[in-house]
This record gives C-alpha cells, structure tokens and sequence, in this order.
C-alpha cells in the first residue's frame, strides 16, 4: 500500500509540475495575443498555425543564448536567484486541491499533492521566500539599477502582503479551517461560494495578488521605463528565462488560490443533481476549476493592457493608507455579523 500511494503521489506531482510549466509556456502567447486582440493588431502569427508554436520558439532562443555573467557580479548568488526564483513558484502549488476523489480499480485517489491542515500558511510562507530570489539576484548582479528593481520588490512584497494576509484572516473567521481542501469542501453549491460573504476581501485579495507577482499596475521593481529591466537587467540566456517563467507561474497559481478560496475551486453549479458517477463529477470539476483559473489570467492580461503604471509613492500609499485599513475594517465587519448571526439566528 505505501508503494502504491508513492507512485500515485509522484505521477500526481508530475502532472501537475507539468501542466504548470506548460500553462506558464502558453501564457506567454497568450499575453501577446490578448494585447494584439486590444490593440487590435494579430499577435504572434509565424511560428506554426495561429502561433502556437511561438513558446517553443522562444524557449529555444533562451537556451541557446550566450550565457553572460557580469565581471563584478557575485556568481554563486547570481546563478541562486533565479533558481530560488522558479523553485518556490513551483512548489507553491503543492496544497492547492485541484479536484475531488477519483476511484481506480480499489484505489481512491486524492487530487491533491500534500493535504495539510494550514495549506493557506504554507502558500503565504512559499510566496514569502519567492522574495529572496529577486533580492539575491538584484544584489549579485553589482548594478545600480537592478539592486533599485530588488529593494522595489522587497518593500513591495512586505507591503502588500500585509493586506493580502488581513483579507484571509476575514475569510478564515468564516470558514473556520486553515485547509485549503475544507475551504473548497464548504462552498459545495454556488450560493456557497465564499465571493458573496467576502467581496470586500476578495477584492483586497486580488489587488495584492497584482502586487505580489509583479503585475502592471504593480510592475515597478522591473520598470523599463526607470530601471532597464529592473532586477533582472544583467540577465540574460535562460536564467533570464527562469525569472520570465517564475511570474507566469505565479500568476498561474496565484489565479487557482483565488479560484480555490473564493470561486468554490472544483465545485461548479448543480454538481449533485447531474446523476453521473463520481469520477465524471471529478473529472468535470478538475475543467471547472481550470476554467475559472484561466479567467483569471486573462484578467490578469486584460488588466495589463489596461491599466497605467503607478508611481511609486502611489503604490506604497495604496498597500498602507488604504488596502491595510480596508482589511483592517473588512476584519471587524465580518466579527460583527458573525456575532448578530450567532446571536440571533
């Protein structure tokens, strides 16, 4: 039995790391051809039908690029940057349930790699350490510039991850549980959905999920316009690629926690009134729950194409003056009706 449950937890993992690589390879096209789409132009169109084959493309220009590492930068950190960079991003999806049971044979199996019982603390802690990739590799590089994009992106991620935490403590007065599986679990039905109970939050949440992967209007730490290209200006070959890739894939994952905590993750409308056995239900809920999470990275890009840049003091302004106190007030609105709820009904 223990043999069988660690093939099924290896084949689980590499299905996951996987399709993430493959989303995070994809978004890229996806993000040109949503700004031709607004801008009213094709996008990427040559390398094989409609472009599809663009990604490979660029993978390919990565990796055979000339790999250039400055005189005065500090090697061994310069290479631990990115490398940090793209290993948290990847790990962070680890607690996300990406679907109910499936039945094989008699075995049933979790769609989920690692059920822990605070899944929300690990996904903070993971995002936390992402941080220090950009730090080492803003500070290894020996350039003004990107040393500038990594202090950006520290007291960015300090900032807004304040707010981001305040929004989950309301939502965690609500569902009482850590775990990320039980938070799904209660929002069977789409009534349940924690969005009408939480919108304040949501909204909160979603913000600072733009700040915290780096997104426009939050994009300051790699500014072209300020800094060259930021923290990964003396970058180049597929170290700069690993830092690309490490965005996506936190936009990827970032989409299916909001999805998870806040949209019902797997759960969609009439789920228990179908009549299917339960592997169907399973297998309509994993395509429900990567739907969800590829509307939100569409509007991600939309929201990219949309939106200015801030300056900097107005994106230190909003983490501080006005996120943080609307967390802060979301918190005691949600105790209050929890407490005339429990009193009176």
């Amino acid at each position: 039995m223990e043999t069988a449950f660690i093939i099924e937890k290896f084949v689980l993992i590499t299905i996951v790391f996987v399709l993430t690589l493959v989303i995070a390879m994809y978004s890229t096209l996806a993000e040109r051809k949503v700004a031709g789409f607004m801008q009213d132009r094709n996008g990427p169109d040559r390398a094989g039908p409609f472009g599809i084959l663009q990604p490979l493309a660029d993978g390919g220009k990565f990796f055979f690029k000339e790999e250039i590492i400055p005189a005065g930068a500090h090697k061994s950190l310069f290479i631990a940057g990115p490398t940090i960079a793209i290993i948290t991003a990847c790990i962070s999806s680890a607690v996300i349930p990406w679907g109910q049971q499936l039945t094989i044979g008699d075995r049933v199996i979790d769609l989920q790699v690692a059920d822990i019982n605070v899944g929300i603390l690990y996904v903070f802690g993971v995002i936390a350490l992402g941080v220090y990739g950009i730090m080492l590799g803003g500070w290894a590089s020996n350039n003004k510039f990107s040393l500038m994009g990594a202090i950006r992106a520290a007291s960015q991620s300090i900032s807004y991850e304040i707010a981001m935490g305040l929004s989950i403590i309301a939502l965690l007065m609500v569902t009482q549980t850590l775990s990320i599986k039980d938070i799904v679990a209660q929002q069977s039905g789409f009534v349940n959905w924690n969005i009408w109970v939480q919108p304040l939050g949501f909204i909160i949440f979603v913000t600072c999920a733009f700040a915290e992967c780096n997104r426009v209007p939050f994009d300051l730490p790699e500014c072209e316009t300020e800094l060259v290209g930021g923290y990964h200006t003396e970058y180049s070959s597929m170290k700069l690629g690993l830092y690309m890739f490490s965005e996506y894939i936190n936009m990827f994952v970032s989409s299916a926690v909001m999805s998870a905590l806040y949209f019902g993750g797997y759960n969609f409308p009439f789920m228990n009134d179908l009549g299917l056995s339960q592997n169907w239900i399973t297998i309509i809920g994993v395509l429900a729950f990567f739907l969800k999470i590829f509307a939100f990275i569409f509007f991600f890009m939309w929201i990219r194409w949309t939106l200015p840049r801030f300056r900097y003091d107005q994106l230190m302004n909003l983490g501080w003056k006005i996120l943080i106190p609307l967390a802060i007030a979301n918190i005691v609105l949600t105790g209050i009706i929890t407490l005339i709820k429990d009193t009176y009904w």
